[in-house]
């Protein structure tokens, strides 16, 4: 059932052709895939799957398989509604032509690789967080005020420094004995399966991440800072939207 999870190790890919290898009331699992699926707090890809006669089902989500021993890169494509005659048509076994909603996911790319660079800005504890197409949440653990005009003009310095951001990854013994890499108490690296992905952005931050980012921070554009608010007597929240 394991599936290949292409996006990992290079998130500009768009497409790819993939075997069906699973078919339940939940949605289709694939061999390989370049869709994204719901989690650490990123949102999962949506797109097409494009069948052998040319007839293409949307995809509306992606989630992580609940099945029993299922890992983190196998991942469901949830159908969206209406497509109950593509559906019955389809077979394990079946090669499909995987495709996803790019303008979609490479928001999500920016957000995340800003959501980092947030990080490095505000050197706090992260306890929650949530990457969608319209902003990137962080929930920061400090007593301090945060002002708008310091976060604003560190992420433009940040982005401007047009920084590569590359994938690595450390042994799980290593993992333990750098508790420091992470960030986010809300979302605990993946250990246990060897190694950990980590994402390494040039002297700014490097963090355990399995989440999808842009290869230079200056593909992140303008942003601005859309919220700042006292969620919890120990957190401040933080809204990013594009500029």
């Amino acid at each position: 059932m394991s599936t290949e999870a292409l996006f990992r190790q290079d998130a500009y890919l768009r497409q790819c052709e993939a075997r069906i290898t699973h078919i339940d009331e939940t949605g289709i699992m694939l061999d390989r895939t370049v869709f994204y699926p719901l989690g650490g707090g990123q949102a999962g890809d949506a797109g097409e799957l494009a069948l052998a006669d040319g007839t293409r089902l949307a995809i509306a989500d992606t989630r992580k398989s609940k099945h029993e021993g299922a890992t983190p890169d196998d991942a469901v494509h949830v159908p969206a509604e209406g497509q109950h005659d593509v559906l019955a048509r389809l077979s394990v076994g079946d090669t499909v032509r995987a495709e996803i909603d790019w303008a979609r996911r490479f928001r999500h790319m920016r957000f995340h690789t800003a959501s980092h660079l947030m990080c490095a800005v505000l050197p706090h504890p992260v306890d929650g967080c949530s990457i969608t197409t319209e902003y990137a949440r962080l929930d920061f653990v400090t007593n301090e005020p945060i002002e708008r005009e310091t976060v604003e003009a560190g992420l433009a310095a940040l982005v401007a420094a047009a920084r590569p951001v590359a994938i690595d990854s450390i042994s799980d013994d290593e993992m333990a004995a750098r508790p420091e890499l992470v960030r986010t108490m809300s979302v605990k690296p993946p250990v246990g399966l060897g190694r950990v992905r980590l994402v390494r952005i040039e002297g700014i931050d490097l963090q355990p991440c399995g989440g999808t980012h842009v290869a230079n921070t200056a593909e992140i554009g303008a942003l601005r800072v859309a919220k700042i608010e006292k969620k919890t007597s120990r957190t401040r929240r933080v809204v990013l939207a594009f500029a």
